[in-house]
C-alpha cells in the first residue's frame, strides 16, 4: 500500500469514527429520556465515550493531513478538496477546544453532523494530489490559508451554537407576527442544511450509477489567438446544457437526453452551466428531501428538533458561540488578513488587489467585526446575537464556497472546476 492510499484510508476511517461519535452523542442526549434512574449518569458517560471517539477520529484525520503532506510535499490546502477536509478537521478541534470548555454533550450532536457534511462536500471535488501553481509555491499557503481556516472553524462552531440557541427559544406555540416570522427563517435555515444534504446525495446516486453527459464548445485561445474546440464532463444529468454547445454524448435519464436548456449567452465560459446545473440540481433534491422529511414528521423540521434542546440553558448556548466567535476572530483576522495580505505582496506584488475573495474575507472581517462590537458595546445578545451567528456563517461559506465556484478570480485554482 502507497502512502497516499493509506492516508485516504485514514481519512475514511475519520468520517466514520465521527459517525459514531455522532451516534454516541444521540444516545446521551436522547437516551436520557428512557433513563428514568440517574439521567445525568447516562449523559456523562455516553458523552464521554462519544467525546473520546471523536478524539480518536480526529487523530484519524490529522494522520490523513500529514501523510497527504509527506507525499505531495506542500501543506494540503491547495484545492477545493484539501482546503474542505481541512476545514473539516479545524471544525472539530474548535469542537473540542469548546467541548473542553463547556462539557455540554448536546454540541457535539450538531457540531459533529456539520463535520461530516463538510468531509462529505470534499469528496464531491477531484482527489488526486496536484502539482501546484508558482503563485502558491510559498511556505505562506500553510501560513495563511491554515489560520483563515481555523478562524473559520470557530465561526462555524459558533453558528452551530447561535443555530441551537433558536432552535431552543423561537417560540412555535405563538402565532403572531414576530414570532411567526422566526419560525419561517429558522425553518428556512434547516432548508439549505436539506439542500446541501440532497446536493451530496445526488452526486453519490449518480457516480454509484456511472452517469455520464459530454458537451463541445468553440473557445477563443489567448495563447494561440485562435478557436478550439473545448469539452466538459457533467456527472449529473443536463438540466442546463453550455452556451452554444454540441451534445458529444448524454445518458438518457427519465427522458432528459434531449430535453435539457442552453445557459444564456452572457454565461461566459464552458463550465459556467455545469455549475449552474449543479446548484438545480441541489435545489431540486434539496425540495424533494424536505418534502419527505416534512410528509414522514407532519410539522417543520425546527419545531421537531425543539424538544431535544430542552434541557439545554439558551444562556449557555449564547455564551458557547459568543465565546467560538470571540477566539477565532484574531485567528482570522492573521490568517485571513494580514498574512494573506503579506503573502500576495509575495506572490503578486501587491498587498491588496480587490479579488473577488479578498473582498469577500474582507466583508467576512467586517461582519464578526460589526458582531462583536454590538456584543460588547450594544449588548446585543441573545435571539439578536445567534441571528447574526447564522448570517456570518452564510458569508463564511460564500466566501469559502461561492466565490471559488462561482466568480472567476485569482484565488479560483485546482479542483473548483
Amino acid at each position: 500500500m502507497s502512502l497516499i492510499d493509506f492516508s485516504s484510508d485514514a481519512f475514511i476511517v475519520a468520517f466514520f469514527l465521527y459517525c459514531l461519535a455522532f451516534t454516541f452523542y444521540g444516545v446521551a442526549v436522547m437516551g436520557r429520556r428512557f433513563r428514568k434512574r440517574e439521567p445525568e449518569a447516562h449523559t456523562a458517560k455516553w458523552g464521554k465515550i462519544a467525546f473520546y471517539t471523536a478524539v480518536i477520529g480526529l487523530i484519524a484525520q490529522l494522520t490523513y493531513f500529514v501523510t497527504r503532506w509527506i507525499w505531495s510535499g506542500h501543506v494540503p490546502v491547495s484545492n477545493m478538496y484539501e482546503f474542505m477536509t481541512f476545514l473539516s478537521m479545524a471544525i472539530m478541534i474548535a469542537f473540542i477546544v469548546l467541548y473542553i470548555l463547556y462539557r455540554k454533550s448536546l454540541l457535539g450532536l450538531f457540531a459533529l453532523p456539520l463535520a461530516i457534511l463538510i468531509m462529505a462536500y470534499a469528496a464531491v471535488f477531484p482527489q488526486e494530489v496536484q502539482p501546484l501553481i508558482p503563485s502558491l509555491k510559498s511556505y505562506w499557503l500553510g501560513i495563511h490559508v491554515t489560520m483563515a481556516a481555523l478562524g473559520d472553524a470557530f465561526f462555524a462552531v459558533g453558528f452551530v451554537a447561535g443555530l441551537m440557541h433558536l432552535l431552543r427559544t423561537v417560540n412555535f406555540g405563538s402565532s403572531d407576527k414576530s414570532s411567526r416570522r422566526e419560525q419561517r427563517w429558522l425553518e428556512f435555515c434547516m432548508f439549505m442544511i436539506v439542500v446541501l444534504i440532497g446536493f451530496i446525495v445526488s452526486v453519490y446516486s449518480f457516480r454509484a450509477g456511472g452517469y455520464h453527459a459530454e458537451f463541445s464548445q468553440m473557445k477563443w485561445n489567448e495563447e494561440t489567438q485562435q478557436e478550439q474546440v473545448v469539452t466538459v464532463d457533467y456527472d449529473m444529468p443536463p438540466i442546463v446544457a453550455p452556451y452554444d454547445s454540441q451534445a458529444i454524448s448524454v445518458q438518457s435519464f427519465i427522458g432528459m437526453q434531449d430535453s435539457f436548456f442552453e445557459a444564456p449567452s452572457w454565461m461566459h465560459g464552458i463550465n459556467a452551466a455545469r455549475k449552474l446545473n449543479t446548484v438545480l440540481w441541489s435545489v431540486f433534491s434539496g425540495l424533494i428531501l424536505y418534502g419527505l422529511l416534512r410528509a414522514i414528521i407532519r410539522r417543520p423540521l425546527a419545531k421537531m428538533i425543539q424538544p431535544a434542546l430542552g434541557r439545554m440553558d439558551p444562556d449557555d448556548l449564547d455564551e458557547i458561540s459568543y465565546r467560538a466567535i470571540a477566539i477565532g476572530f484574531p485567528i482570522f483576522t492573521l490568517g485571513g488578513l494580514i498574512f494573506a495580505m503579506i503573502w500576495a505582496e509575495v506572490a503578486w506584488g501587491r498587498f491588496w488587489g480587490w479579488d473577488p475573495k479578498e473582498i469577500w474575507a474582507l466583508i467576512t472581517w467586517l461582519f464578526y467585526s460589526v458582531y462583536l462590537h454590538l456584543r460588547l458595546s450594544r449588548g446585543w445578545q441573545g435571539k439578536h446575537s445567534s441571528w447574526l451567528t447564522v448570517i456570518g456563517f452564510i458569508v463564511v461559506m460564500f466566501t469559502l464556497v461561492g466565490v471559488n465556484l462561482i466568480i472567476a478570480g485569482l484565488h479560483s485554482y485546482a479542483g473548483t472546476d
